[in-house]
Formats: structure tokens, C-alpha cells, sequence
């Protein structure tokens, strides 16, 4: 139960401060929320201590709980990601989760076909042609669940474990194409052989190839979801010294 109260806790502030509800600067009690939400103050605590890792707020001796602007979320985690493609402006996180993507997918193909061990390069071709088969068939979660894999997969067979770590922010931008309907209702043609295409270069030892086709997974995303975000404004944050 507390395990359930405090996942509430966190979704639910989460949730608030992302989309703004919750406005930066803002002060409140913890007992605030402790009252309205019917949870014990240990739970609470906890909650906040979570809220505080991800950068969205931070408690202040003898005011409360404090609001942190945006600059200040950790914007890696798969919940804040989760939370501001929930949000309003989700064109601004999609548009920044898809430009990561093409910078860094193409490269950790690149590197898998030099050094993706046999067991994972074969393992992809097999996702490929599920996917392949699952995506003319429609049923597009099945397809977000092997998409999920497939693309896990060849950030893990590059080697570069600090790729392998992006696995769970993908995943999220992933799940929220689909939920969000932003997905053919059938993957199309060419889209299905570029995935077979990236695997066949991984598993054949192909650095060039696999980098390019996977170049062209990426350019066909922007393509297919850049309706969403063309009105958003860029976010430019002042770099640290």
C-alpha cells in the first residue's frame, strides 16, 4: 500500500510541475499535500526526496517545498520524460528526444556492426523480421513492444554502455508516439526494411551501411512527426561556466 501511495505522490506532483500547474518559485507544505492526497507524512517525505533527485523541487528550512524552474529538471529521466510528453507542450520534448536520437542511433549502429557480439547481432535480424511481420499485421503494440527491443538492442550491441544507459528515455519517446497516436496505422514498407536493413548491416559487419540506414530511420521519424513541434518555440539555456 504505501509502496502504491507514494507512486501516487510522485506521478501526481510530478505530473503538476511539468505541466506547469505547479508554477517554478511556488512554496507549499508538505501537509498540504499530505491532506489532500491521504497520505502519511513518512510517505510524503519520500516522495518530495524523489521529487528533489529529478531536479523538480527543493525543500527550504522553514518554508516548504519550493517549485524549480525547468532548467533545473533532471530532463534524462524516463519520468520527466514521460511527464512532459504528457504535457501540453509535449512538441518541444518530442522535438528534443528525436533530434538525440538522429545524433546519437546512427552511431551506435555504426559501432555494433564493428563490434556487436554474434548472440546480439542475430538477435536483432530476428526482432527485424517480427517486426516486420507484426507491423503489416497492425497491431501496433506489439510493434511498440518489439520497437521498444529493437532499438534497446543496437544501442547495447555498439558497446558504449553510456548508449546502453539511453535505452529507458527512448523507450519513453517510443511509447508516447503511440499513445499519442502519432504512429501509421500500419509502419510503412520502407520503414520495415530499414529496420531489417540496420540489423543485416550490424550482423554482416557493415559500419557504413548500418550507419546510413539507420540515418534514414531517423530522417523518416522527424518527417512523420514534425507537424507536432514546428509551432514550438527552441529552449536555450544559458551554459554553465
Amino acid at each position: 500500500m504505501s509502496s502504491r501511495l507514494h507512486s501516487l505522490v510522485i506521478e501526481t506532483l510530478g505530473k503538476r510541475i511539468v505541466s506547469g500547474e505547479l508554477t517554478a518559485g511556488a512554496t507549499t507544505h508538505s501537509e498540504h499535500f499530505e491532506s489532500e492526497l491521504g497520505v502519511s507524512r513518512s510517505v510524503m517525505r519520500e516522495a518530495v526526496r524523489v521529487l528533489q533527485s529529478l531536479g523538480l523541487v527543493e525543500s527550504v528550512k522553514r518554508i516548504g517545498i519550493r517549485v524549480l524552474p525547468p532548467e533545473r529538471w533532471n530532463k534524462f529521466d524516463p519520468s520527466v520524460i514521460r511527464w512532459r510528453l504528457a504535457a501540453e507542450g509535449k512538441g518541444i520534448q518530442l522535438r528534443s528526444l528525436t533530434e538525440l536520437r538522429s545524433a546519437v542511433e546512427p552511431a551506435a549502429a555504426e559501432l555494433a556492426a564493428q563490434h556487436s557480439p554474434e548472440e546480439m547481432s542475430a538477435g536483432l535480424m530476428a526482432i527485424a523480421a517480427k517486426m516486420r511481420a507484426v507491423g503489416r499485421a497492425g497491431d501496433l503494440q506489439h510493434f511498440l513492444e518489439l520497437d521498444i527491443q529493437y532499438h534497446a538492442l543496437v544501442l547495447a550491441a555498439s558497446g558504449n554502455e553510456m548508449f546502453a544507459q539511453m535505452h529507458s528515455m527512448i523507450a519513453e519517446v517510443l511509447r508516447g508516439r503511440t499513445d499519442y497516436g502519432l504512429m501509421p496505422t500500419h509502419p510503412h514498407e520502407e520503414a520495415l526494411q530499414l529496420h531489417v536493413d540496420v540489423a543485416d548491416a550490424i550482423q554482416s559487419g557493415r559500419p557504413e551501411a548500418a550507419r546510413q540506414a539507420m540515418d534514414q530511420i531517423m530522417r523518416r521519424t522527424i518527417e512523420e512527426v514534425r507537424s507536432v513541434w514546428e509551432d514550438e518555440p527552441r529552449l536555450f539555456e544559458e551554459a554553465d561556466a
